[in-house]
Formats: structure tokens, sequence, C-alpha cells
């Protein structure tokens, strides 16, 4: 990318409108805040300079980001408005002479491929301003984009501003600009405040630009479900099938068979092996690692912390939480399994449950290689299970009592039996 050109993501909002004390932007897509969408994208089109515009919640938001590394923040104080919002990186941006690129934080689902566009552009035609924009056939709450009668970009005007006539144009303003800093500065602070919102909109920076006969073009994207801003639980939603749906090709692209996407939900940062097979109906959350080969569902949960070697069952009705599965395990009915290690070649049978919390903190459960984990079986920790142990049906094995190699125990409590 070129190398005079600098990011600023405006996330200074409240988001009132999502009716939570979370800050909106921090709300989860597919369980990893919206914000981080947008910030990978800068970060994957190698802009050097990147910059956050927070608000009044920004210790929240840089608590969150605070692993990313090489980005600059300067805070709103006030909320006055998307134009106050560029303005507050004055300071920051003395000196430079490159270009900006605009982009929302509460807008995370633009593609690489679509930015890089637009930045190449706005560098070819060497303009003062493009604009990301988008035909539509149902442009109603969309800023509009209005040209001349020689077709060039004269203004933006949002909704609440236009004439009937204008109200049938569909196309529309799409919230992200490609600009020379110094043609965007330049007319800042001409801006007025709105006469509803007493706020200052960045998209007046278009007409005062046009006035001053700057150079302004748009580039028109075709896929308008990438420009979705969220606003609302209904929006989150939508983005998050969105997000959900990427997720899902691009696990298919590397050879992962998913029975039904529609009814399968993957967190983001899950990582899966070629060849496993995710049933109907199960859900995968954050932070989990499957091998490959394996078996997931259908009605399966797995929660985060959770690693699954190589070749694993796991059938219906299973929960696993912060546990380890080693390969050739399986476990194909009605489990649930917290906090534990699981050696190679076990085999969990229906109704076994790890009951790891004692009322105060979670126990770990370890089960070593071969072991036979009967049906029913409570297995109540801190607990070690050998290796080719075996536990009978129904059986209760309290906490401490572990199970030496080689051992069969049954019971309530469970004993240790002869061979």
């Amino acid at each position: 990318m070129h190398k005079d050109i600098a990011a600023v993501i405006l996330a200074a909002g409240k988001g009132k409108r999502m009716k939570s004390d979370v800050p909106k932007i921090l709300h989860p897509l597919c369980e990893r805040p919206m914000l981080e969408y947008v910030m990978d994208l800068v970060e994957a089109l190698a802009i050097k300079r990147k910059i956050l515009v927070l608000g009044e919640n920004h210790l929240l938001i840089e608590k969150q980001i605070k692993k990313r590394k090489g980005w600059e923040i300067v805070i709103q104080k006030r909320q006055l408005g998307t134009a106050d919002a560029v303005k507050t990186t004055d300071n920051l941006l003395k000196g430079f002479k490159g270009e900006l690129l605009i982009l929302y934080a509460d807008h995370p689902l633009f593609r690489k491929e679509t930015i890089r566009k637009l930045i190449e552009h706005q560098q070819r035609e060497n303009l003062d301003l493009t604009l990301l924009t988008a035909v539509v056939k149902r442009p109603k709450g969309y800023g509009r984009i209005i040209r001349d009668k020689w077709g060039n970009i004269s203004e933006v005007l949002e909704e609440d501003k236009l004439n009937e006539y204008q109200k049938r144009i569909k196309e529309i303003n799409l919230g992200v600009y490609c600009c020379k800093k110094e043609s965007l500065f330049s007319v800042l602070n001409q801006i007025k405040r709105n006469n509803r919102q007493k706020e200052f909109y960045l998209t007046d920076a278009v007409g005062l630009l046009y006035k001053k006969n700057a150079l302004i073009d748009a580039v028109k994207i075709i896929n308008t479900d990438e420009a979705l801003g969220v606003n609302s639980y209904a929006d989150l939603a939508r983005a998050n099938r969105i997000i959900q749906e990427r997720i899902i090709e691009r696990l298919l692209s590397e050879g992962v068979k998913i029975i039904d996407p529609f009814t399968t939900f993957i967190a983001y940062t899950t990582q899966i092996g070629k060849g496993s097979v995710i049933y109907p109906f199960t859900i995968i959350e954050k932070d989990v690692k499957i091998g490959k080969n394996c078996s997931i569902g259908p009605f399966a949960h797995i929660r985060p912390g959770t690693v699954i070697e190589d070749k694993v069952v796991l059938g219906n009705f299973i929960e696993v939480v912060r546990s380890r599965i080693k390969s050739n395990s399986r476990a194909k009915h009605f489990s649930y399994l917290g906090d534990a290690i699981i050696g190679r070649d076990v085999n969990i049978g229906a109704g076994t449950v790890t009951a790891n919390f004692d009322g105060k903190k979670k126990n770990r459960t370890v089960i070593k290689d071969k072991a036979f984990i009967g049906s029913d079986t409570i297995l109540i920790a801190p607990l070690r299970i050998g290796k080719n142990a075996v536990t009978a049906a129904g059986s209760v094995i309290p906490h401490h009592h572990n199970v030496a190699d080689n051992q069969i125990v049954l019971g309530v409590p469970a004993r240790p039996i002869k061979k």
C-alpha cells in the first residue's frame, strides 16, 4: 500500500439505539467485537499510520484492544459529530501531507479488496476525494449522492434534507472516504452544525469541496451487504449472519465438511482441521481447536478453551468446556466433559458427567489412554482414571478416589473389583 496514507477509524459514537451499557463497537460478531474487524481491515491493507478516534468509553475500548500494536488514539471529548471527530486528529497529523482513509467502526463488513480498489482509484486519478457508493433499489434511510448536470458529485445529502425528487435517487453514500488530507482539512472548519442533531456532519465536506472545484469521484460496489452499518440489534443479527457465512465459506474451502451451515454456529477464532465433519445444530464457541478427521455433533456444544485432537468423535448432545481430548477418543451420546484431560483411545459412555464444580472452584478430571468409562458414570473431580481402567455403568467415583491403571471399579460409591 502507498506509504503516504493514514487510516482513521471513527469509533466515538455512543450507540444509543443499542440500549446497552456495552459500547456499541464492542458488541460481538461471531464472538468477536465488531471494532476488531475494522482494525483487521486496516492492518490487512498494510497501512502504517493507524488512528482510532474514541469517545467517553475509551478506557473500556482501549482495554479490549491493548494487544494491538502501532495504533494511535485520540479522544473526542464531546459528541459533536463525524466532522468534529476527524478534526480531533489535527494535532496528530500535523505535517502529514498524504491521504486519509476514513472508516466507521460500526461498519465491520467491508472486504479488503473493496477498500483497496477505493484507495487505488484515489491515488491513480490524483483526486481530492473518493467516496464509496452503491446503487440500490430501496435507498430509504441512506444519504444520497447528488450529481450536477455533467454527472459530477456535487454533494451528499442525508435523507432528512432530501426533496421529493432527490428521494428517488438510487445511488447511496456508504460512509467510506479516501481523500487528500489537506483538501479535507481545508473545509472542515466551514462545516456548520446540523439544525436537528446539532452536530457537524462529515458528509457536508463533499459540497464544500465541490464549490472549490475539487476533484471528487466515487467507486461503486455491487455487494451492498458489505456496507451494512450496525445501529440496532436487528443490524447486529444480520451482520452476525454475514460474518458466519464468511467463516463457513473459509472452512469449507479448507476441507472441513459442514453438513448444514444454516444450523451451525462457529466462532471467528475457531480452528478446524481438514477432513473433519460438523453435523447440524452444533455450536462451537471461541478459542476452540479441532484437529483433522474429527466428527462433531449433531447437537454438540463445544465451549471456550477446548482442544480436540485428530480423529475424535463427539456425538449427540455433548457439551465440552476447557478440556483437551486426545486422538481417537470418542463420546457419542449425552455427556458433559468440563475441565478434563482425556487421553488417547478413550471411550466415554453415554450419560457420563465430569462433576467439575465443588461450589467454590472448578476441578480437573484426568482420564488416561485406553480407559473405558461406562454409561452414566459420574466422575467427581479432582480425580484421575488410570490407563486401561474401566468404570462400570452407573458408577459414581468420589473426588480423590483415583482409579489405578488396569483397575475395574463399580458401584455407588465405586469400589475396585477383582478380575
